[in-house]
């Protein structure tokens, strides 16, 4: 996929630590070493999955690191159902699944949201609705799609009353027939006990699951109340919570030398019948097959909606409304320290979060434009559009203004450094004119007029215009922009050794995806002080006024723009 130049891009460190600890436990410290002075290279194959916006981190103020969505630890708040906006206690969910039981479905064809509606009786014309479209008079309900235009009577199902629909739906099948449950089979079977189990074509997926249920749970209460043959008390058994009898149990149904009970194990039986849960597959397809050449291939069901649907669907007949899957709150810890870096409110309709740390609030912004912009201006009514500038041409020195704003109510000290050239095929070189600034705090406009009163904060340095070493180019209230110099390398191979990086095997394959991308790896450090933390108490006179020094340190990636081919 096509970047948009300029961007910058955060690693995160947990990278960086699971690299580490490999080569700690493989080399040794020397490996170690070898590795922490190593450069960042962006175009490493897995260098893209510790990349991030800064708007996508998260910051640890305990461990004083940065925290991306891969080396968080959550925990769920809350589940609820995203159309009928309802909590669900984690209680509900062992007994209800993962889905929403308040009559909340999705088209089973487009997955938009069902809505339920009267039917009309065909005689009376004058209250008919448009087709396809519920109507609000009385009679027999169904669920209908605003959007497709397909309702549950497609698959003839209706229903009584426009309230319970979950309840209702899982009692019939589709064609509107009653499903049969294992209670009416218990039923038959007091009646007439001499009747022949069911056909496999009668037995559903829901009553083979509760008869092998039924059935397995007849042979744990035979377990229970005896091993081998020996009556046991209530608290022995496969499911008694006392451990040691049911493990003590097993032993005596053993025929081993010195043991209370003689014999074989006692071995539960599988199902023999359906009405014990047994259901042969059917691997006769023919009737499929049939199906298929008679009403065409339009009858069949998408790739799509066979993944959405809860049992496996070949045609369209069998599609059923799907319930809504539940969503879930989360809160994110830090891996390290265990602190909540990340809490959302319980509330489901809210969209506040009671804790949110987020890394912008603690690292200064990076940002980076040309110095002499070739692209125009975007019009007012044009935003957010962005105008690409031109591709960059090789052997040219450019100039970039980059701009770093602190967040913090505390000045910082930014050390910058970069490689000399940058990393890949095409090497292309790289010049901090200012690799050591300081940036002042992030405080109120009106004091920092009345502090600086007497200094122009916004005046450039001298020779700013030509970018001399070790000059600001210009400076704000909380902000400070400096000058980058690079000169974009030659993509064609006969160029390659211009700027004076060696190679050893230069690898002349063709350019591949986003290589032509001048991309700048940079290592930046911040130092600051705050107020020194003491325990309640012990926080004697001058140490009130004690100042911590703290620092970070991490890597960043800029995207400078694309090189020209010719």
């Amino acid at each position: 996929m096509a970047r948009s130049t300029p961007y910058t891009y955060i690693q995160c460190p947990c990278s960086d630590q699971s690299a580490a600890e490999r080569a700690n436990n493989d080399s040794g410290s020397e490996d170690l070493d070898d590795d922490d002075d190593r450069n960042f290279d962006p175009r490493a194959p897995r260098s893209s999955y510790s990349l991030y916006p800064l708007e996508y981190l998260l910051y640890c103020e305990d461990c004083q690191q940065i925290r991306c969505p891969r080396c968080v630890t959550e925990e769920i708040v809350t589940y609820y159902c995203p159309n009928c906006l309802f909590e669900v206690p984690s209680s509900n969910l062992r007994s209800e699944g993962n889905r929403c039981t308040r009559s909340c479905y999705q088209c089973p064809v487009c997955i938009g949201p069902l809505q339920v509606g009267s039917l009309q009786a065909a005689s009376d014309a004058s209250l008919l609705a448009p087709e396809g479209q519920p109507s609000s008079h009385g009679g027999p309900y169904a669920l209908f799609c605003q959007y497709c235009n397909w309702s549950s009577t497609d698959i003839g199902i209706e229903f009584d009353r426009p309230s319970g629909i979950h309840s209702q739906l899982s009692k019939l099948a589709n064609g509107g027939t009653p499903k049969i449950t294992i209670k009416d089979i218990k039923e038959r079977r007091k009646e007439n006990p001499d009747e022949p189990p069911l056909p496999d074509e009668q037995v559903d997926r829901d009553l083979q699951f509760a008869s092998l249920k039924a059935f397995y749970q007849e042979q744990l209460a035979d377990a229970n109340t005896s091993l081998g043959g020996m009556p046991l008390h209530d608290s022995v058994g496969f499911s008694s919570p006392a451990a040691l009898s049911r493990i003590m149990s097993l032993y005596t149904s053993r025929g081993h030398a010195g043991r209370l009970q003689q014999g074989p194990a006692e071995v539960m039986r599988e199902a023999l019948s359906s009405e014990e849960g047994l259901k042969l597959a059917q691997l006769d397809e023919s009737a499929m097959v049939k199906k298929l050449m008679h009403e065409g291939w339009r009858t069949t069901t998408s790739a799509e909606q066979r993944e959405n649907q809860l049992f496996p669907a070949q045609f369209q007949d069998e599609l059923r409304p799907v319930p809504y899957l539940l969503r879930t709150k989360r809160s994110k810890r830090c891996p390290a320290c265990r602190h909540i870096i990340s809490k959302p409110e319980n509330k489901v309709t809210s969209t506040r979060f009671k804790i949110r740390l987020v890394a912008k609030s603690y690292i200064p912004t990076i940002a980076i434009r040309p110095m002499q912009p070739t692209a125009a201006p975007v019009p007012v009514t044009w935003r957010p559009a962005t105008n690409e500038e031109a591709p960059l041409t090789p052997l040219k020195p450019y100039q970039y203004i980059l701009t770093f704003k602190n967040p913090l109510f505390d000045s910082i000290k930014v050390t910058l450094a970069t490689p000399n050239t940058t990393p890949g095929r095409f090497a292309s070189k790289v010049t901090v004119l200012c690799p050591e600034f300081e940036v002042d705090a992030n405080i109120d406009m009106w004091d920092d007029a009345l502090k600086d009163a007497g200094r122009d904060r916004g005046r450039k340095g001298d020779g700013a215009g030509q970018g001399d070493a070790a000059k600001i180019w210009e400076r704000g209230r909380n902000w400070v922009s400096i000058v980058l110099e690079v000169v974009p390398a030659s993509l064609r191979t006969e160029h390659r050794n211009i700027l004076g990086k060696e190679e050893h095997g230069f690898d002349d394959s063709p350019l591949k995806e986003d290589e032509d991308i001048l991309e700048i790896p940079m290592f930046v450090r911040m130092e600051w002080e705050v107020d020194a933390q003491h325990d309640m108490g012990t926080t004697l006179g001058k140490d009130k006024e004690a100042r911590e020094k703290r620092e970070l340190a991490y890597w960043c990636v800029l995207g400078v723009g694309r090189i020209s081919h010719d």
